[in-house]
């Protein structure tokens, strides 16, 4: 799956359009208390990630921030040759969960070809993105549908565990 702007456009059409029917999907996950989520997530993210190539996307860097912990900013600040205060004050700032977000969208740090300058030091939840290959998918599951409205992988995963009718 590649994507351009035009895909992306048609993408986001259609996570909001299934949004709704995402919700209720994962309503029912959690009500039936599916317990093998794990299983049924990672072979489809495998799956997925054999064939997307985020470089064509760069949704997540366009669209949402990351949290950016204490180490990610000691580590970044480090890589950026600025002081930690530094950089929080030039990027950063608290969001109402008291996590440090970017100031603004897309990521300071994207560039026009969709490469990240800081990608060898980049945050966390950066490395983790979208987080469908996670241990104990059941804890995550509020974000995994907050996802499928922004990573095409993610909204495909969905789907097809929504054909499998697995509640």
């Amino acid at each position: 799956m590649l994507y351009n702007q035009d895909t992306i456009t048609e993408f986001r059409d259609a996570s909001l359009n299934k949004y709704p029917e995402n919700k209720k999907f994962f309503e029912r996950l959690k009500t039936k208390k599916v317990k093998n989520l794990d299983e049924m997530f990672h072979p489809r993210h495998e799956e997925i990630f054999e064939e997307v190539d985020c470089l064509a996307c760069a949704n997540c860097c366009k669209t949402t921030s990351p949290i950016f912990t204490d180490i990610d900013i000691d580590r970044i600040a480090k890589h950026l040759r600025m002081r930690p205060a530094q950089l929080i004050d030039k990027y950063l700032h608290l969001d109402k969960d008291q996590d440090y977000v970017l100031n603004s969208s897309p990521c300071t740090f994207l560039g026009a070809d969709n490469y990240c300058s800081i990608y060898e030091v980049r945050p966390r939840a950066c490395r983790e993105y979208p987080h469908t290959d996670r241990k104990n998918m059941s804890g995550i599951m509020k974000l995994t549908l907050e996802n499928t409205k922004v990573c095409p992988a993610v909204f495909e995963i969905v789907e097809q565990l929504k054909n499998l009718k697995v509640v």
